[in-house]
């Protein structure tokens, strides 16, 4: 069985037990994400595709590590002056090893989208103010 995600930016194709390398995520090593933009899954000949994600559907991965991809140099130079530029940069990625592929919605519990639980009380509207008189500020 494959997935077909989307997380930074970019469209990844996982399998179960494959470690992907991504744009930085927030987590230590050990914790378990969930993708939930996922666009395709297959399974042998059975494809589902979405438009554009498929509804319910997840993707289960723990992060294996943080690290840096390979430096990248950026040498600027103008003709007749004394213009050079030396640039270096290495972006921070994550490393995540896929764990689950749920189809619809499995109802996995582990570190999701925090959603709402807060049973603080709901905001009141604010009271609308009259508007101010035209002559009364004189």
């Amino acid at each position: 069985m494959f997935a077909v995600i989307k997380t930074g930016g970019k469209q990844y194709r996982v399998a179960g037990g494959q470690e992907i390398i991504i744009e930085k995520l927030d987590g230590e090593p050990g914790d378990t994400l969930v993708f939930g933009e996922v666009l395709m899954i297959g399974d042998g000949d059975n494809i589902n595709m979405g438009a554009p994600t498929l509804s319910g559907a997840q993707v289960v991965g723990e992060v294996v590590g943080q690290t840096r991809s390979a430096k990248v140099i950026t040498y600027k130079k103008k003709p007749r002056n004394t213009y050079r530029r030396k640039l270096g940069h290495r972006q921070q990625q994550t490393v995540i090893k896929i764990t689950d592929i749920l189809a619809k919605g499995g109802a996995s519990e582990k570190k999701t989208a925090k959603a709402k639980t807060d049973d603080a009380p709901a905001k009141k509207p604010a009271a609308k103010k009259a508007p101010a008189k035209k002559g009364a500020a004189k």
